[in-house]
């Protein structure tokens, strides 16, 4: 989804049913990644829409571990130009942000 459509779609969860948070904060583990939040009262309760924007993964690098795989890992190598942008839906659950299964909107 592209900001623009992102901007609309706050915008009009902003008319139909009012927001009780928002915010925007940059995910630590990700290179230039950020994650933007609503959370609004809507037909299912407490609802929360959140979008990342991360760098696309182009590749992964194993490195390290001399012996029984110690210190060994995975780096992940990102792009540096091209992003991958999701969105996910959370209710409520009595203080647990539960995830949204899309297909549980469409008919």
């Amino acid at each position: 989804m592209n900001d623009d459509k992102w901007s609309e779609l706050v915008s009009r969860i902003e008319d139909q049913f009012g927001v009780l948070e928002r915010g925007d904060e940059e995910i630590k583990e990700v290179p230039n990644g950020r994650r933007e939040f609503v959370v609004f009262e809507g037909p299912m309760g407490t609802m929360m829409l959140e979008r990342t924007t991360r760098p696309k993964v182009t590749g992964e690098k194993s490195f390290g571990g001399s012996k029984y795989g110690a210190g060994a890992g995975i780096e992940k190598i990102y792009s540096p130009d091209e992003t991958v942008k999701t969105i996910k839906v959370y209710k409520d659950d009595d203080g647990d942000w539960e995830e949204i299964d899309a297909s549980a909107f469409s008919s």
